[in-house]
């Protein structure tokens, strides 16, 4: 499906000039731009088809019903899952708060374990803390190696018998870390733990196949693969969904309601309590047949050839560090680095003086920062639009910064 320059084409926010000067966007770790296709397909359901799904039996709601699903299934092949295990959440923080409330609840008690990382999003540390507070389960911290990556050592030492959930970033937002999923899950499995993986920088810039994870759970969210806010995946086992209660009550997620208590429906419609985002979910379907039209190989292989390029840039930097491994291979798109003595934010607003957008804070990761010593670094991200132009302009910008905190 055409090349970088084509598929830029395809994003009509990038031809917007902010303050006289070509947009050069690399933030989308945060959230990413919109291509064409998905602004029209949301647009084309309000203007010809908007009605409640699951709902009526008329033909505008039929054919609401049937873009529906048909988005649900485009989201479920990007993935290599079945529909029958897909949840429609908000959010990917949603979807990993609806794994530890609905299954942590009933499944966790005193003396029990959480495995997590030190280089976790907040979306996947604060839902379990608020669920051990419950139980009496522990959250602990695998923590990482001098080279920014997971230690594995560690990892196998801390999986035991009392080890229950083993939650994982498969790459990490502040870091680009590519953590191996697969083998993390293999050695929760062989303790009789549930294996989550969040997805969430993941699955919008590679190939990731729930089947192939070997995981219970992946959580991913729409907005950071050319999707619209307002949506989330949650993938799991279908067996693992029928394990487990409701997350939320409401209209439904039911199969009766009595004066006397309720039944409730099965599979992924249990856990989505009343009327779905439908707009969004039917844009994310859009999101997600346009990726895989370029196909997520392509998606790897252009911005595994963006982050060489720019690692091999940034290196000759004055007073620049950048973190995350150095092979550009075993990381994601997410680029942070900081400048001595020079805030972070202080960096991103002269960036931005040069019409480079980027994000700097403590990336939700607080606990990361503080393993890595820093109040917050800057983060360059990219993703199918982006150019190596934009890269020079960024390293350009970085030299003009360096120079002008001199």
């Amino acid at each position: 499906m055409g090349t970088a320059s084509n598929w830029r084409a395809d994003f009509p926010i990038l031809g917007r000039p902010i303050d006289g000067r070509p947009l050069i966007y690399l933030d989308s770790a945060a959230t990413s731009q919109k291509p064409e296709v998905v602004i029209q397909t949301m647009s084309d359901y309000y203007r010809e088809a908007n009605a409640n799904v699951r709902r009526g039996v008329y033909a505008l709601a039929a054919e609401s019903d049937r873009r529906f699903e048909h988005a649900r299934a485009s989201i479920a092949r990007l993935v290599d899952a079945s529909t029958d295990g897909l949840v429609v959440t908000k959010n990917v923080t949603e979807a990993i708060n609806l794994v530890a409330y609905a299954w942590g609840l009933r499944n966790l008690s005193d003396g029990d374990e959480i495995l997590i990382t030190i280089m976790e999003h907040h979306s996947n540390i604060v839902p379990w803390q608020l669920v051990a507070e419950l139980t009496g389960a522990t959250v602990k911290f695998c923590p990482m190696t001098a080279g920014h990556e997971l230690d594995m050592d560690a990892m196998a030492e801390m999986i035991g018998p009392r080890t229950k959930v083993v939650s994982v970033v498969h790459v990490s937002n502040a870091l680009g870390t590519i953590n191996p999923v697969a083998e993390i899950g293999r050695m929760a499995h062989a303790a009789g733990a549930l294996m989550v993986v969040d997805g969430s920088q993941s699955v919008p810039h590679m190939p990731v196949s729930f089947t192939e994870l070997g995981c219970d759970v992946l959580a991913f969210t729409g907005h950071k693969m050319l999707g619209p806010t307002g949506i989330g995946i949650l993938v799991a086992r279908p067996e693992l969904l029928d394990s487990m209660a409701p997350f939320m009550g409401g209209g439904e997620m039911i199969n009766d309601v009595t004066t006397e208590g309720s039944t409730y429906a099965t599979g992924p419609r249990k856990f989505e309590a009343g009327t779905p985002p439908i707009a969004e979910t039917i844009g994310l379907g859009a999101a997600a047949e346009y990726l895989m039209a370029i196909g997520m190989d392509a998606v790897r292989a252009h911005e595994l050839e963006l982050t060489r390029y720019a690692l091999d840039a940034m290196a000759d930097i004055p007073g620049l560090m950048v973190y995350g491994p150095s092979d550009p291979e075993r990381r994601g798109c997410p680029i942070s680095f900081a400048m001595d003595t020079v805030h972070a934010h202080d960096v991103a607003q002269f960036l931005d003086a040069q019409g480079v957008c980027v994000r700097a804070g403590h990336h939700c990761a607080k606990p990361l920062m503080r393993t890595l010593g820093v109040a917050a670094t800057a983060r360059a991200s990219t993703h199918v639009y982006s150019t190596t132009d934009e890269i020079d302009a960024l390293v350009a910008a970085l030299h003009g910064s360096a120079a002008y905190f001199a």
